[in-house]
């Protein structure tokens, strides 16, 4: 019998999820709440966060009456927060929003990312763009000064839906605070943000590593969401973050592909990964280890592009009768590529007069090719040995796909139950008040689905590999 529950909370662009579980990983209750998708380019503009907040309360209350139908309400120990990287808005002194979020998804700060980028570029900072916290403050004030007297302090979004369970603000986790210019490796706000940005540092909130315990369910939350006061309230961290906790990558070697519309991958390094090329940055582990990452425009969305109309179930039948395809393929749908490689000219190509069922499974090998590419491009920045694999994502649902990229990785891949930002969330708020840290947190409580090993097709996969370098070498994306 489970003694322990934890609560994760994810606020992401289209909805609130929030999920109870177990000390061993059970899933004991869970809800959600989607925005209205009605004005979808708005809600990637600006989002309001009392609504964040109002949809987290509904959410709370359905999964508090849930646990209390099985008894487990008492034994909830902690409650954490995820939320999008780069989400940011201005709280007065009451810490009442005096404008909506303002989303990473909003484009309008790319002037002020330019100066932010410049003015940092001898800082020991990834580069600024549009989608970071930092050049969003900026642009705010440039284009609301009659609300700038009115700014006590600046929450990002998992800051805010910690400071309303809690009443505790003013403070951030290592992973939020990344994208509004912390430097992770001094551990400190930069000089340049006040002397050359202008921007008052009491403006910006006390950094602590995820997982650290701010205090206690408020007794005004307690009263609204039917959750005990003595629950304590645990620093979140991004929902990337999140995620690949979620996933499985907790320890150095350990490391996390996600393919969706894009292939992101996330992993655990002793040691920072220095990228001169910029197609990896570190986040900060709750240990001290580093969570280096980056993102392929390569990804999945071809096949929701390309193939909506099939049989998905046929499709992958198909494939799997195909492998190898003996095919090249690089399916990336738009000019440029940034990880593995930088790429202004890279564009996609095809196999000339495949078939639809050739063409599906060439491109499910082309998406692993570059999977690959980019794991060795890692282990030989950071001199580190990958590990283990960990996958989610739409395509981790295919068994095939996930049979090409083991073979072609050479390694075993393994997927995880529930892989939701809210479960990395409520990894986190066991981190340390019931385990003693991330690793053991996740060792107890992430349950495992499947493991896909290699088979007998690495020696193919291994010929094709070097034949798809060759061809993105020779029309000069890739140099090395």
């Amino acid at each position: 019998m489970a003694h322990a529950v934890f609560i994760g909370v994810d606020v992401g662009t289209q909805g609130v999820r929030v999920m109870a579980l177990s000390e061993n990983g059970n899933l004991l209750a869970s809800h959600s709440y989607t925005f209205s998708m009605a004005n979808d380019s708005k809600i990637r503009i600006e989002q309001s966060a009392n609504l964040w907040w109002k949809c987290v309360l509904e959410s709370l209350i359905n999964v508090a009456n849930e646990l209390a139908k099985k008894d487990k309400l008492k034994h909830v120990v902690a409650v954490s927060v995820t939320s999008t990287s780069g989400t940011i808005l201005p709280v007065d002194r009451n810490y009442q929003a005096i404008h909506h979020a303002l989303m990473y998804s909003d484009p309008r700060s790319e002037k002020e990312a330019a100066i932010c980028k410049d003015i940092s570029k001898n800082e020991d900072l990834p580069p600024f763009n549009s989608s970071y916290g930092l050049p969003k403050v900026l642009w705010f004030i440039n284009n609301f000064p009659e609300k700038t007297e009115s700014i006590y302090k600046w929450c990002h979004a998992s800051d805010f839906i910690i400071g309303k369970l809690s009443g505790i603000w003013g403070v951030t986790d290592y992973t939020n605070s990344l994208k509004t210019g912390y430097n992770l490796a001094n551990d400190e706000w930069p000089d340049f943000i006040s002397t050359k940005l202008n921007l008052p540092s009491s403006w910006f909130p006390t950094v602590v590593r995820p997982g650290t315990i701010l205090g206690r369910l408020s007794s005004e939350t307690a009263a609204l969401t039917g959750l005990l006061p003595d629950i304590k309230v645990v620093a979140g961290l991004t929902d990337g973050c999140a995620s690949q906790i979620a996933a499985g990558s907790l320890g150095p070697g350990q490391w996390n592909t996600t393919i969706g519309t894009t292939m992101v991958i996330k992993g655990v390094t002793k040691q920072r990964i220095i990228d001169p090329y910029g197609r990896l940055y570190n986040h900060k582990h709750p240990r001290g280890y580093w969570m280096p990452g980056g993102a392929s425009n390569t990804g999945a969305d071809w096949v929701s592009k390309d193939f909506a109309e099939d049989d998905l179930i046929l499709l992958n039948g198909m494939a799997g009768k195909i492998i190898p395809s003996n095919l090249l393929s690089y399916p990336l749908q738009q000019q440029g590529e940034r990880f593995p490689f930088v790429s202004e000219r890279a564009r996609g190509f095809d196999p000339p007069k495949a078939d639809k069922f050739h063409l599906f499974t060439s491109r499910m090998e082309g998406v692993s090719f570059i999977e690959r590419l980019s794991y060795e491009m890692i282990e030989d920045l950071s001199g580190e040995k990958i590990k283990e694999i960990y996958t989610a994502g739409g395509a981790s649902k295919s068994d095939v796909w996930l049979s090409i990229r083991s073979n072609v990785l050479k390694k075993p891949i393994y997927k995880m139950k529930h892989v939701e930002g809210a479960v990395g969330a409520a990894l986190t708020a066991a981190a340390e008040t019931y385990f003693s840290d991330i690793e053991e947190a996740g060792s107890n409580m992430l349950i495992q689905e499947k493991i896909v090993e290699p088979g007998s097709l690495t020696d193919k996969y291994d010929e094709l590999y070097h034949l798809f370098k060759k061809s993105l070498q020779s029309k000069g994306y890739l140099t090395n």
